[in-house]
């Protein structure tokens, strides 16, 4: 993904779902978990319909920057 310089990539919204239509929404925001092997592999993990982070590919992905008010709110109502 790409990502300001220093800042860690929280979120992401789903643009493809490919053989994933179980684990994953189109266009829902997910949490993205740091996963610096997965995306030197061009891949993501994120935290799906499961509730457990899963890697995907990062294609199906696009970073998504949320207002601070918004990303708090995401967060407080977001199944850990």
């Amino acid at each position: 993904m790409n990502r300001a310089p220093g800042r860690a990539q929280r979120f992401a919204v789903c643009v493809e779902v490919g053989d994933y239509p179980a684990s994953l929404e189109l266009w829902k925001i997910y949490r993205v978990t740091p996963d610096p092997d997965a995306e030197r592999h061009q891949q993501i993990r994120v935290v799906d319909e499961s509730g457990e982070d899963y890697i995907y590919p990062r294609a199906y992905f696009r970073p998504l920057d949320l207002p601070a008010p918004l990303e708090r709110l995401y967060r407080s109502r977001a199944v850990a």
